[in-house]
Formats: C-alpha cells, structure tokens, sequence
C-alpha cells in the first residue's frame, strides 16, 4: 500500500513555542518603550538599606546576603517570593509595588532593589518574563538590579530593569560598593594631602 500526507501547517511545540511566544512578546513590549534605554535610573553608589526580592529556599539569598556583608555592611530587607510557578508573576510584582510604596522618611525604605533566582529551564524562569512583571519593574521608582538565572540566561525583565547582573552574586556587587577599595582609595588621597602640606 502506499499512503498519501498532506501537510498544511506546521506549528512549533514544547520549548520551541515557548520561544517564539517569547520573542513576540519581547517585540510588543520593545514597540510599546518598555526596554527605553533612555528611561533607566542609576543605582546609587552608597545605598542604605537594600530590598531582595527572591525565594528563601536556596543559595541565592545567603550568596547575596554575603557579598553585602562583605562589600559594604548595609540594611538589608528580604521580601521572600515563589521565583516559578502560576502565582510568581504576581507576587514579584506585588513585592515590587511594596517596597515602593513605603514612605520616603521610613528608615525601611530601600534605596535599591534586586530581584533574583537561580538558574533554570525556560519554563522555570517563565515568570520573569510575563507582562505585569515587566510592567512593574518599568514603572518602579527604586532602581532595579535584576539577576536571573546563570550569564547566559536572558528574561524580559533583564530589558526593563536599570541594571542587569549576570548572577545573584554579581547583582549584590553592583547594589553595592568594596569598602576595602574606598578605605584604600581615602587613605591614599589622605597621604597626597600631607604630602602637598609638608
């Protein structure tokens, strides 16, 4: 016998379609101004008090937390998150939407925000990718760091955030400044300053 297949179209399935959503999706919110270069604030090079979006379980807060401690001692405010699943998206935004409504004056209000998780497979990282994050993260008056997954992992809030890190770790280097650089720095401009008094 022989058989006859008429093919009239071909869909794209599995983490293929989760691509192409993707790129859809990163074209809408690009075409509507939400990755605009031009709007994004700066970090500031002597924060206060630091607010971490991300879940408990985990290295990623610890690796965060660590670095700050290390680099520059600072208040630090973890607002714990689910970082995949249906419910993410919402919470992320909702956590976003409250460090930002805290008064100005209020010593618990941060001066920068990371937003954090591991890696992961496309469909883990999903949520940083829906709309209402993104939209979040674009409308935040708090500069966002945003470190999702490993370097070569790229979600649509890495284009709407001020400053994207490569890793959790890394988004903690940029939050902060190395004390250890700065005493030196000081010490050397002290030195000059007597030198030029002599």
């Amino acid at each position: 016998s022989s058989y006859q297949i008429n093919v009239f179209s071909i869909e794209i399935a599995g983490e293929g379609a989760l691509l192409k959503q993707l790129e859809e999706r990163r074209k809408k919110l690009l075409s509507e101004g939400y990755f605009n270069s031009d709007l994004k604030q700066s970090v500031p090079s002597y924060p206060k008090c630091i607010g971490v979006i991300t879940s408990l379980q985990g290295a990623v807060v610890e690796d965060i937390l660590d670095t700050i401690k290390e680099r520059w001692p600072s208040k630090v405010i973890v607002f714990s998150v689910p970082v995949q699943g249906s419910n993410a998206a919402k919470k992320i935004s909702k956590a976003i939407e409250y460090f930002n409504n805290i008064e100005r004056n209020n010593s618990s209000k941060p001066d920068v925000l990371i937003i954090a998780r591991g890696g992961g497979s496309v469909e883990d990282l999903w949520a940083f990718n829906e709309e209402i994050i993104v939209k979040s993260v674009f409308a935040s008056k708090l500069p966002i760091v945003s470190a999702i997954g490993h370097e070569t992992d790229t979600t649509l809030i890495d284009y709407a955030s001020d400053l994207r890190a490569p890793t959790p770790t890394a988004a903690a280097e940029l939050a902060v400044p190395n004390q250890v650089q700065i005493a030196t720095h000081l010490n050397d401009k002290k030195i000059s300053l007597i030198e030029l008094l002599k």
